[in-house]
């Protein structure tokens, strides 16, 4: 009954991704002072040029990224291919591997062969590098070209000859993962206006009411709240019959596109939704009646050894500085993390057969398309995974905070990366009915809605640990899903320990994570380095799971406060705007946990609960 009562509650505002920064920082209306107009202006075009180098970052980690994994596999393909075996067998697997790798030239001795195809333009632009890298084969060197362009798209070639045999092999790899990335932290760090007002013909307003503002660039994002112009969402004191919706149907020239309960979403063909909230107001008198809003795409307890443990993943070592700065190698000698913990990621969808995903996912679902598998059709949700639950220690590619910990794909958001607040309430009801016990949000807006919230409730009801970025406008405006009391907000942190320039920041800020040139899983079982307070939030779900391994007797409640208190204190002292309670401890929080230091923050707690139990015998 109580599913079936929230659902009644839930409506449509689209989601933007809160991964990689959302917009540059708002004019305030509050602060109109002309004096100060030079002063805002440059503020606004460093957060931008800030913004585009962070975007230059990310595509230069994740060409770097790319550009080692191919070497790396192309190196184990040579090692691997039998020295008297079918000749080149193991090349055609390799191209289906790595799609990405358009075309490649296998010697050995006297044998030769060729796989996959290119057009006769790109062999042109191509041919200056293939024949590079045959000349460095025959001095016995490996050769990585440097980047080349060619209709638009950007591509690279590399040589390498097996050190104990005769074999070679020439590559040509395109890096549209590049492009991919760009187009990607473009959209999400709000450096173009999105979403695009033509796909779900919205109107944009000033957060907090309905003032119409407009938005000509990525930056105007920053003070602007979304909503599509003919639908409406209403919610009234008994469900209306056929009689009722009839009327409606003749006299707006209504129609029902949602309807769950007492709760409605209509869309109409002559009026816009100012007029029909005034209408509504006046002749029905509901619960409530809002705009339709749309929101942006924002094991076993081991030793308590102090020696870090440093995992074999191939692109650990040199790229994730993110892991060893929040102390997960220490921790990692706590808990690795458990099967039976599950994380919804509540995004676009996952990569189900990424070779560093596998054996991580659980059953999840589509809301954007129950017909179809929770695939992701955009990069974020997989990404978001990746940082959770790469397979750790496996010699292949990053690692992820959890060794066990399971993934529960929940899609909804779509192909643009935007989604209605129905599907987002609806996801997470979905997830929590179906055993997560931590919500991943790497999501939001700065509009609040009662069904959202209602449908959040639910799942904090039902001992849910619900996490959600805050945004990336460089700005103290409270973020929703984020801002609500029932979640932990998180914000982005950079290698030098400072609060990230686009992160979002204020008073409702929990603590604090890693967020800059994050590398994880992407789709085409390829790697990306992307960043935003998207990438911070994950870290945060991850440390919950691995702190309900160590102690499976904590509540929800008692995890969130945990993570708090044992956050290690960033900016001034206690608890601050950038940073919360600080940057997150894996070590400290899990230690706290499982009982093995001597804090008693938990013991009030633990001794209430044991209470509570005994009372029931």
């Amino acid at each position: 009954m109580r599913r079936n009562k929230l659902l009644g509650f839930l409506f449509t505002f689209a989601l933007v991704l809160f991964a990689i920064p959302l917009a540059s920082p708002a004019l305030r209306p509050w602060h109109p002072a002309p004096s100060r107009v030079p002063n805002v202006q440059s503020a606004a075009k460093k957060e931008v040029m800030y913004k585009q180098q962070t975007v230059q970052r990310d595509m230069e980690a994740t060409e770097r990224l790319s550009r080692s994994q191919v070497a790396r596999d192309v190196h184990h393909l040579l090692l691997k291919e039998p020295a008297n075996g079918k000749s080149g067998s193991s090349v055609e697997a390799l191209l289906k591997t790595h799609p990405e790798i358009l075309y490649a030239e296998w010697t050995r001795g006297n044998q030769h062969k060729k796989v996959g195809s290119i057009d006769k333009g790109l062999d042109k632009a191509a041919k200056p590098y293939l024949s590079k890298a045959h000349s460095s084969l025959r001095q016995g060197t490996p050769y990585s070209s440097p980047t080349f362009s060619y209709n638009g798209k950007s591509y690279f070639v590399l040589s390498q000859k097996a050190a104990n045999s005769k074999q070679s092999l020439v590559a040509l790899v395109s890096t549209e993962v590049i492009q991919a990335v760009e187009r990607h932290q473009r959209r999400n760090l709000r450096l173009i206006p999105y979403p695009p007002e033509g796909r779900y013909r919205i109107e944009s307003v000033t957060p907090g009411s309905n003032k119409e503002t407009t938005v000509r660039t990525g930056e105007d994002n920053g003070n602007a709240s979304h909503y599509t112009i003919d639908e409406i969402v209403a919610k009234f004191r008994t469900p209306l019959t056929e009689k009722q919706l009839l009327q409606l149907r003749k006299e707006l020239d209504l129609s029902v596109i949602k309807h769950t309960g007492k709760t409605y979403v209509f869309r109409s063909k002559k009026h816009q939704t100012h007029e029909l909230k005034a209408y509504f107001l006046s002749k029905w008198k509901p619960e409530y009646v809002e705009p339709h809003y749309l929101y942006l795409t924002n094991g076993l307890q081991g030793s308590t050894n102090s020696v870090p443990f440093v995992p074999n993943d191939t692109l650990y070592s040199e790229y994730q500085w993110n892991l060893p700065e929040i102390a997960t190698e220490n921790g990692w000698n706590v808990t690795k993390g458990s099967k039976d913990v599950i994380v919804a990621v509540v995004d676009t969808g996952v990569q189900s057969d990424h070779p560093d995903l596998k054996g991580r996912l659980v059953k999840g679902t589509n809301i954007v398309d129950p017909s179809s598998p929770p695939d992701d059709d955009v990069g974020h949700g997989t990404h978001v995974a990746g940082i959770i639950a790469a397979e750790v220690n496996n010699n292949e590619g990053v690692a992820g905070m959890t060794w066990f910990t399971k993934i529960m794909p929940v899609k909804v958001l779509d192909s643009s990366g935007a989604g209605s607040t129905y599907s987002v309430a609806e996801g997470i009801i979905w997830a929590t009915d179906h055993g997560a016990h931590i919500i991943n949000m790497s999501l939001g807006n700065y509009a609040e809605a009662e069904f959202l919230h209602d449908a959040l409730k639910y799942a904090y009801d039902h001992g849910v640990v619900l996490v959600a970025a805050s945004g990336n406008d460089n700005t103290d405006r409270p973020g929703y899903p984020a801002a609500y009391p029932e979640v932990l907000a998180i914000s982005a942190t950079d290698q030098s320990e400072a609060r990230a320039e686009y992160s979002n920041y204020g008073d409702y800020i929990d603590v604090a994570a890693p967020g800059t040139s994050i590398p994880s899983t992407y789709p085409g079982s390829r790697y990306a380095a992307l960043s935003g307070t998207s990438m911070a939030s994950p870290h945060v779900a991850a440390l919950a799971s691995l702190v309900r391994a160590a102690n499976s007797k904590l509540t929800n409640v008692e995890i969130m406060e945990l993570l708090r208190r044992t956050a290690r204190d960033l900016g001034k002292p206690g608890k601050d705007n950038d940073y919360g309670y600080g940057q997150i401890d894996v070590m400290s929080a899990l230690q706290s946990a499982s009982g093995t230091n001597t804090s008693l923050q938990l013991f009030p707690q633990q001794v209430r609960r044991e209470l509570e139990q005994l009372n029931k015998k």
